[in-house]
């Protein structure tokens, strides 16, 4: 049985990653320090005897028992109200966390395949980006913490695998949902139908002509697996193409949640990208993959999923366990 350890494993996309491997048959090590995942999110998978979890903060020493086939490195803040609330660990994660990984992938001549973003491109001058575009970003903004964390890791990693030989991937990832996303997570799809289900109207930054590429958290997944089995070790974007305007996405929403509220409009964040739409034809190419589950079905299972949450969630301004697990 192929052992793999994922880190950020009680987050969003953490989680789903530890549900596919198992899946496929795989032993499973998660590791979080819960500074922004949720122990709900993994609690499923308290008695699966494929499944160990260990509470830790991959910007310490990082070990663990025995020999591993493969790391996936997704610790990391991933949204703007989070990278913006603790940049320095945003900062840390991307970079002191991804290289003890890498030594551990060393040691363990394990394959590791790090998560990159589609905020490596910054604010984009082409469109789609490819992975050949090296991007549009501002260093010293307040999004740089995040941007500039995932472009040194996609470095420290291709540095790793020239000098070492070591076995690595990247992935970019484009904007993805699903359940298990937190509804206060400052990202557009929980807003919206958070705001939907409390009868708020809804909050568009700008003139809601910026655009976002949606893929569902199956479709991301999917990539990511054939992705690390792949013998490609430059970066590849997973992400839908299918793209639309911040103002008709909104729109959507108040359709799907069958809700009167009405849009509002407030000032664009700095630095804030106007158009996200990945070329996704190396993945097409290399990996076999397209994204198959259409928005309108997608929203409607993720809808569904926040329809699901009691009040506290519902209303609750802060996560959980943020206060709790924050390490300075």
């Amino acid at each position: 049985m192929k052992k793999v350890l994922i880190t950020g494993a009680a987050g969003f996309l953490g989680s789903h990653l530890c549900d596919k491997f198992l899946n496929e048959g795989y032993y499973v090590i998660g590791m979080d320090n819960f500074i922004t995942g949720d122990v709900k999110n993994i609690v499923h998978l308290k008695n699966n005897p494929q499944f160990e979890f260990i509470e830790h903060d991959v910007t310490c020493f990082v070990n663990v028992e025995g020999g591993l086939d493969y790391i996936l490195h997704f610790a990391s803040p991933a949204s703007p109200i989070d990278y913006l609330k603790i940049p320095i660990q945003t900062l840390k994660v991307g970079s002191l966390g991804t290289h003890n990984l890498l030594g551990l992938a060393k040691s363990k001549k394990a394959r590791i395949l790090i998560a990159s973003t589609s905020e490596v491109y910054g604010d984009p001058l082409i469109h789609p980006q490819s992975e050949e575009y090296y991007g549009n970003v501002n260093t010293i903004g307040p999004r740089g913490v995040y941007d500039e964390a995932k472009r040194f890791q996609e470095s420290i990693t291709m540095a790793y695998h020239r000098v070492h030989g070591l076995e690595t991937r990247i992935v970019r990832i484009f904007n993805t949902y699903g359940p298990r996303m937190r509804l206060n997570d400052g990202r557009v799809i929980p807003a919206f139908m958070g705001q939907a289900l409390r009868g708020e109207d809804l909050t568009i930054f700008g003139d809601g002509s910026q655009t976002r590429s949606f893929c569902y958290v199956d479709d991301q997944v999917e990539g990511i697996f054939r992705l690390l089995l792949s013998d490609y070790v430059y970066p590849v974007n997973i992400g839908n193409p299918h793209e639309i305007s911040i103002r008709d996405f909104a729109e959507e929403i108040i359709k799907l949640t069958k809700s009167s509220q009405k849009v509002i409009y407030k000032d664009l964040p700095v630095d804030d990208p106007m158009q996200r739409k990945p070329d996704i034809t190396l993945a097409k190419k290399l990996l076999d993959w397209i994204p198959l589950v259409s928005r309108k079905d997608g929203m409607l299972r993720t809808f569904n999923y926040f329809e699901t949450l009691s009040n506290e969630e519902l209303y609750k301004s802060e996560h959980k366990s943020f206060d709790n697990h924050i390490r300075k």
